[in-house]
């Protein structure tokens, strides 16, 4: 099965990024926002639809993406609630997903196409695939705040922030089906990581190798100024 469907988290409300702008997905790098690194990386990827899922200056973000044509198509959702954990907003994509493959990722990592399009042709392979890092010393990581991955002749054996045991870390980029949507809801707190826990518990949760392509998590006034660095280094 081919992905051609995005599913981009745009709906968490980025207080540590306050600072720079009001609202994250709006937050510039290298003069565009983080929602049009997203989808215009999404279109040089392959994809041709884009869910993009909302909560938090919902109405703002809206109005950024209605101002401008794309290279792909648009459609929005709402979240259920933006405070709650992030499974909750992967969860109000899955009827825009109408039972199909598609490529998740979020909203403030900036990725390198070819790392989306990596994932997106590995597949969900009846559960998830999830593109990973091995290059566990980077500046650009924050290692209290990233997701880490053990991981165990290509599944996933645990992850988590703060797990002590981890070969590789988790770029933000997975290859999902029904296995994830149908997880999420018999959490009673359906956060991502959660959902893909379970997932691996049942052996439906594998990891493709995306280590050297780039990805950068641009979550608080450090990371951006990081991000804006990595921005110049690809230029160059």
């Amino acid at each position: 099965m081919t992905i051609d469907t995005a599913i981009l988290l745009a709906a968490g409300e980025g207080s540590r990024l306050r600072a720079l702008a009001s609202s994250k997905p709006l937050c510039t790098v290298g003069g565009r926002s983080l929602i049009e690194h997203a989808i215009t990386g999404f279109a040089a990827a392959g994809m041709a639809r884009v869910i993009v899922v909302l909560g938090y200056e919902a109405a703002a973000i809206s109005v950024a993406l209605a101002a401008r044509d794309w290279p792909v198509t648009i459609e929005t959702v709402m979240s259920a609630d933006y405070r709650k954990p992030n499974g909750v907003s992967v969860l109000a994509a899955e009827a825009a997903a109408d039972g199909g493959e598609a490529l998740l990722a979020m909203c403030d990592h900036m990725v390198e196409p070819a790392l989306y399009r990596r994932v997106a042709d590995a597949g969900a392979q009846g559960g998830l695939t999830l593109g990973i890092d091995r290059l566990l010393e980077q500046e650009a990581v924050d290692m209290e705040d990233v997701t880490r991955v053990e991981t165990q002749d290509g599944a996933i054996v645990a992850i988590g922030k703060g797990i002590p045991i981890f070969d590789c870390f988790d770029t933000g980029v997975f290859a999902i089906g029904p296995a994830l949507f149908h997880a999420l809801k018999r959490l009673a707190a359906p956060s991502l990581s959660a959902g893909v826990g379970a997932l691996a518990e049942r052996g439906l949760a594998q990891v493709v190798d995306c280590t050297g392509l780039g990805w950068i998590d641009v979550d608080d006034p450090k990371a951006h100024a990081l991000a804006e660095q990595w921005l110049l280094a690809r230029a160059a």
